[in-house]
């Protein structure tokens, strides 16, 4: 914000970071004073002077000459006086940034891990690669590019370190997610249950409604309960089933043991007879 050197009834409201073009009256050993056109002294010191060439300041006339014009900033305000800088100010100070707070910059630097925004800080914020946008981002060069004006939002600054962290995303509404309805899984009973998950195989008189299926050759048997009847008669025909079939190696043996014990007969007899002559 300018103004004139001549003071008038626009005199803009004097606080920090104002920037005036004023006219140097007096120059100094250890600064100047300079007109505004606010109608109060104002000065500057010799540490708040900037070398037009980037040299080393060694006087005050090295920068500064009676009646010259010169751009300054209002540093502080006091009741006696204004001190000026000729150095730009921050747009904002470390104590100004405050988490949650919407800034507006442009893009200086693109990096793998995300971009730094100039927002007029002392050093630009960064905007990690998880904060440039919601869902997946394969490269920070997908969403933003070195020039782009941004607003974002502060999300965390430390003075220490120096660092102001952003956010993208957080100033973005978050994606509406569908909602897939399932269908209930069919609810079967305990007595189901037990029988088609926990049933032990050579049970006797057990028999599964698949397997019952299978050997009446209806597949609708798979979901009927087997009837008291049908139960009585699979029973009678495992019972059957068990009389009817013997092990050909148990005939065997115990044919073997009936000759083991006519033959041990036998000889005991024998043995008798001759002892009694």
């Amino acid at each position: 914000m300018e103004n004139p050197v001549v003071s008038d009834s626009t005199t803009p409201e004097i606080k920090p970071k104002t920037k005036f073009t004023g006219k140097v009256l007096k120059t100094l050993l250890a600064g100047a004073v300079i007109d505004i056109g606010v109608g109060k002294p104002a000065v500057i010191h010799v540490s708040q002077l900037v070398s037009p060439t980037g040299q080393a300041i060694k006087s005050v006339k090295d920068v500064l000459l009676e009646g010259q014009e010169v751009e300054v900033w209002v540093r502080k305000v006091k009741e006696d006086r204004i001190e000026l800088t000729m150095m730009k100010p921050l747009e904002l100070d470390w104590h100004e940034i405050k988490k949650d707070m919407v800034v507006k910059g442009n893009v200086v630097r693109v990096e793998t891990f995300g971009a730094f925004l100039e927002i007029g800080a002392e050093r630009p914020g960064l905007i990690h690669i998880s904060e440039l946008a919601h869902g997946y981002v394969r490269t920070p060069g997908d969403v933003v590019k070195e020039g782009d004006e941004l607003e974002a939002q502060v999300i965390d600054v430390n003075k220490k370190k120096k660092q102001i962290k952003l956010s993208l995303k957080s100033l973005q509404p978050e994606p509406v997610k569908e909602e897939v309805e399932f269908a209930a899984p069919e609810k079967r009973t305990d007595k189901r249950r037990k029988k088609d998950t926990k049933r032990k195989r050579g049970d006797e008189g057990y028999m599964s409604s698949e397997e019952i299926a299978a050997l009446s050759g209806n597949a609708s048997a798979q979901e009927a309960e087997p009837t008291a009847m049908e139960v009585a008669i699979r029973e009678a025909m495992e019972k059957a089933k068990s009389r009817k079939v013997e092990p050909k190696a148990k005939k065997v043996k115990a044919a073997a043991l009936q000759a083991e014990q006519e033959d041990l007969l036998a000889r005991t007899l024998e043995n008798k007879a001759d002892s009694t002559h």
